[in-house]
């Protein structure tokens, strides 16, 4: 059994990977705890210390709710912009012996043994090679294959590496 499309990614695309990959990590998380806390001090302060504190703690909320997702919508863009590899479609063959990219002359293989894991999420699903480097495939270029890979996954994988919704489309 094997599946074959092609994914161009957006910034849109690649923007929704860096938040899942900021957000669901320790860092993430406490970032976003920090950020609501140093809010709520600012509101149960107010009138308390003196005006400084006050506008310190919004300035310092706003900069760990807002700052971290802004920058990363702009480095989303940019990597789109500045990458020739991410400007064009990349067709992707998955398969028993694994997943196979190409584009062009150039080409990759990932065996499954290779595969750290393979999530899904709303929006897409992701193949990690490392901790950090991943496919990012759109699953609105994938709909009636989804299945399939997920199968395809299921036979090769380990459950540990599978964070899959198989009932996501």
């Amino acid at each position: 059994m094997s599946v074959e499309f092609d994914v161009t990614i957006t910034d849109k695309d690649m923007y929704r990977f860096n938040l899942y990959h900021a957000y669901h990590g320790v860092q993430g998380i406490l970032a976003t705890m920090v950020g609501i806390w140093v809010l709520i001090m600012a509101g149960l302060t107010f009138g308390k210390v003196e005006i400084f504190y006050t506008i310190m703690y919004v300035v310092f909320g706003i900069v760990f709710l807002v700052y971290v997702p802004g920058n990363l919508y702009l480095r989303s863009k940019r990597q789109i912009l500045t990458s020739a590899t991410l400007k064009n479609a990349l067709h992707y063959k998955i398969d028993d012996a694994g997943v196979h990219v190409s584009q062009g002359e150039q080409t990759a293989d990932l065996e499954w043994k290779q595969i750290y894991k393979m999530v899904s999420n709303k929006n897409q699903l992701l193949i990690y090679s490392s901790r950090v480097n991943a496919y990012v495939i759109p699953k609105e270029a994938i709909k009636e294959e989804y299945q399939l890979i997920v199968g395809l996954a299921v036979n090769h994988l380990e459950g540990f590496r599978l964070k899959l919704n198989p009932f996501s489309i």
